[in-house]
């Protein structure tokens, strides 16, 4: 469902992606670590169509991101690190303006307007310009746009950046319940979130793959996870 085979993006001479490789089937949640600056944002860009890669090739669903984005669209949600948003919108009507340009309508839109505001938290903000909503509330309205059209893949840029322990809790049950049906690639740098959603790991490190392989190659625990992370991506 989400493949990226030998991506590369250079600026000038810096590397920021060199020969990413890996694969995410149907039905997996993976999560995508690395420091920062190690090129999770730009990969996650790639896999989206929001960059063009220097060489290499992004598939999203089996389409070629590069050559055919508009079939390969509607297949994926995605939430980018701090996402924009029209700050003088409600969410209500920022969603429904996504909808339409996604092509639902009627009571299609209505039933995942509804669904996005349960699953995302948002009735109590629903009405209020996105201006003036808190940091976490707009990470909700980020990852609501995400799940609007019902996508089948999910690619995550840090979702819970900005939540509180609570709203943190239920964005992983979130997580956890849409990876029984979705494909999801979660980029996120707690460990914790890590272990109670994910089945995979893929870690990045200076714009290249330096561990695949299941959540507890890593170890298990967060002082485990933490060392190997340390180990895997500090020279020397």
């Amino acid at each position: 469902m989400i493949e990226a085979a030998g991506l590369c993006k250079y600026y000038g001479p810096f590397a920021a992606v060199q020969n990413v490789t890996f694969s995410v089937p149907r039905g997996q949640v993976a999560a995508f670590l690395g420091p920062n600056g190690a090129g999770k944002s730009t990969t996650m860009k790639l896999l989206t169509g929001f960059l063009a890669p220097s060489s290499g090739t992004a598939y999203i669903g089996g389409y070629d991101v590069s050559q055919d984005r508009i079939a390969a669209s509607p297949l994926v949600g995605y939430l980018p690190e701090n996402g924009p948003l029209y700050n003088e919108m409600t969410p209500v009507a920022f969603l429904k303006y996504l909808g339409d340009a996604r092509g639902l309508s009627g009571g299609r839109l209505n039933q995942r307007l509804e669904y996005v505001a349960d699953q995302c938290s948002l009735r109590e903000v629903w009405q209020k310009p996105i201006g003036k909503l808190s940091k976490g509330f707009r990470q909700r309205v980020g990852m609501a746009q995400a799940l609007l059209h019902d996508p089948d893949i999910l690619i995550l840029d840090e979702p819970t950046s900005g939540l509180d322990p609570n709203q943190v809790h239920g964005v992983r049950e979130l997580i956890t319940s849409l990876g029984k049906t979705k494909t999801i690639l979660l980029s996120t740098h707690i460990l914790r979130e890590v272990q109670a959603v994910c089945s995979r790991v893929i870690l990045i490190n200076e714009g290249r793959v330096v561990f695949d392989g299941p959540v507890s190659g890593m170890g298990s625990g967060d002082d485990a996870m933490e060392s190997s992370f340390r180990k895997l991506t500090i020279a020397g």
